[in-house]
């Protein structure tokens, strides 16, 4: 493998690792979900919304971060998804906008629009936002409705690389069912996700109870979407490519022969699998475990990691265009310049520091649970 190719595949990596733990922090939309269903009375709502509170930032954050990467490592994915599904992400960033807003002015003096108007904001971002980025994701092995005309690169006549072929601009993904299917399953997830956090971050008993029957609900619907389009992907046909020409054809279980053409990206796509089940499962068959989070969530980040390798690794077009074929993106033909990903490798070294500051940070801020008395006795609180 020459270097370009090693960078553009290093580079795929870290968007994979970003996004999956993108996944994993959509915890606080999964708990926000929650809020009315769990919260019977306002002192657990607060509880629940504080809870939630003191991670949004880490979500938000790595929601840009990895939107910011696309468009360094592979532009031409950025300018034809971004740039052509919009209607799809405005939603996406605007619901994510809103719950900010939320978290700030729900408590405010003189606020006009009511606590419960914040709370339902809330509410409707932990909806939007996982259900909205799993359809997108989806795409990755579904296809998206875009033309490309690489010669307009450089072309500064004509800057139009790609254009959408849907007036819908994104929103026409949801016309498929297996879309629907990862976008709820993700949805799902991210409330299992959230609940088990709850646990593990709240202290009052009554709520735990509820969360722990809540638990179960929302696991058994997670299951269903996730194996109903985990078993689909696998005996479909996949978008493969031609390493020697570039052209891109169909091949019948293409994902199912990556997983097998890659034995380290199956064997922790299967380990992270068990744990999140091993985290889920301990907590609903036993009443004081509260720490089914951190399995679950590393367990969730193995898997969408190995999941995006899988829609990305081994001659796969990633972005596949339903309109024109030879159209679909691939590592190769959508990726920044070898400077460019060779100068960003540099800053990515930085990266590893950054996760141990958020790890650090994050232990301080739940070095205890949250109770009631301590949100009354702090001014801050949301």
């Amino acid at each position: 493998m020459t270097t370009y190719q090693f960078l553009q595949h290093y580079w795929w990596f870290i968007i994979s690792l970003l996004g999956a733990l993108l996944v994993f922090l959509l915890f606080v939309q999964g708990g926000n979900s929650t809020l009315f269903c769990l919260g019977k009375t306002d002192e657990q709502r607060k509880l629940l919304v504080n809870s939630t509170g003191r991670k949004w930032e880490f979500t938000f954050t790595t929601l840009v971060t990895f939107g910011g990467a696309f468009f360094a490592s592979f532009p031409v994915f950025y300018s034809t998804s971004f740039g052509g599904a919009y209607w799809l992400w405005m939603i996406i960033l605007f619901s994510f906008v809103i719950q900010a807003v939320s978290y700030e002015f729900q408590s405010k003096a003189g606020n006009l629009l009511g606590k419960t108007t914040y709370q339902a904001c809330l509410v409707i971002n932990g909806i939007i936002g996982p259900l909205f980025l799993g359809v997108a994701v989806a795409m990755f092995f579904n296809g998206a409705d875009f033309i490309m005309d690489r010669s307009n690169i450089g072309n500064f006549s004509d800057l139009t690389v790609s254009q959408w072929a849907s007036n819908a601009h994104g929103l026409e993904a949801f016309a498929n069912f297996w879309n629907w299917c990862l976008g709820l399953a993700v949805f799902f997830l991210a409330r299992v996700l959230g609940i088990l956090y709850f646990i593990n971050n709240i202290s009052d008993d009554d709520l735990a109870k509820r969360c722990r029957r809540a638990l179960l609900i929302s696991t058994i619907l997670f299951l269903a979407f996730f194996l109903t389009f985990l078993i689909r992907t696998l005996i479909k046909d996949g978008f493969a490519v031609n390493p020697e020409t570039g052209e891109v054809f169909m091949q019948p279980h293409k994902y199912f022969i990556n997983f097998i053409d890659m034995p380290i990206v199956l064997i922790l796509f299967l380990v992270g699998v068990l744990l999140v089940l091993f985290g889920i499962g301990r907590t609903i068959f036993k009443a004081s475990f509260d720490k089914g989070i951190w399995f679950a969530g590393i367990g969730t980040v193995l898997t969408v990691l190995m999941l995006l390798l899988v829609a990305g690794y081994n001659n796969t077009a990633y972005y596949p265009s339903l309109v024109n074929l030879q159209n679909s993106l691939t590592i190769e033909n959508s990726s920044s310049s070898e400077f460019t990903l060779k100068t960003m490798a540099w800053v990515s070294i930085w990266v590893p520091i950054a996760l141990c500051y958020i790890i650090y940070t994050w232990r301080k801020i739940d070095s205890r649970k949250i109770t009631s008395k301590e949100l009354d006795d702090n001014s801050g609180s949301y």
